[in-house]
């Protein structure tokens, strides 16, 4: 129970956080989608969670999201949405289509194609998001260089097991957010003048949120601010 309230104040102070941004950007505080980062924390805490009402989790390992996955009940797995957001090497890409609803990683070709395969093989359709890579240097965070956006959008939507539902990208580290969101921002538009219905931007962690929000990101991943500091992996 001790568990159960401190993940109730928590959500409630980020979903505060997060109508508070809304508002001074005049934005509905419904367009924008808390996405919980569960990596590392046990299963009982994404079942804490879905009680709670958190509709969206995410994983970025893929050994530990299938296991957790796999441990939900047919109705907890029916009430949340899986997304997965590590980068995603193309020989787990096939596991991944078995069990997440939403790839936000996608950042290479060949992810591409095995993913559609894999999604193909388990009688699946996954929504998509593209990884970005604002400045060139997130080693082992993963996206592709901007100019690389619109051959793997082609790619993406070739596929009639996947569907792409916009851009995806992490902050530069030790940089203002800013800059990187509005560029991230601009993109995404650019990226819907072909693909209008490629209308999300996932941007913003606990530390930065308001800002990807007042630059439209329509999904903020959330880890510690909801879950406390990050256990040993």
């Amino acid at each position: 129970m001790q568990r159960t309230g401190e993940l109730s104040s928590r959500l409630e102070q980020v979903r505060e956080r997060i109508a508070r941004a809304a508002e001074a950007a005049q934005r509905d505080a419904q367009s924008v989608q808390l996405v919980v980062v569960t990596k590392f924390f046990p299963v009982d805490d994404l079942r804490r969670l879905i009680e709670l009402g958190v509709t969206d989790i995410a994983e970025n390992k893929d050994q530990e999201a299938g296991a957790k996955i796999a441990e939900l009940t047919e109705d907890e797995r029916a009430r949340v949405t899986a997304h997965f957001v590590g980068q995603l090497q193309s020989n787990k890409a096939g596991h991944v289509a078995s069990y997440a609803d939403v790839v936000q990683s996608i950042d290479r070709a060949k992810i591409v194609r095995a993913l559609a395969n894999g999604a193909q093989r388990h009688g699946r359709t996954l929504e998509v998001m593209l990884q970005v890579d604002l400045d060139g240097s997130q080693a082992g965070r993963g996206g592709a260089a901007p100019d690389q956006i619109e051959e793997l959008a082609e790619l993406v939507t070739a596929s009639p097991h996947l569907n792409l539902r916009g851009l995806m990208a992490v902050a530069p580290r030790d940089a203002d957010p800013d800059d990187a969101f509005e560029r991230l921002a601009g993109l995404s538009q650019a990226l819907r003048v072909d693909h209008p219905s490629a209308t999300s931007m996932s941007a913003g962690m606990s530390g930065d949120l308001e800002t990807a929000i007042r630059h439209g990101a329509t999904h903020v991943r959330i880890g510690t601010a909801v879950l406390g500091a990050r256990p040993t992996a």
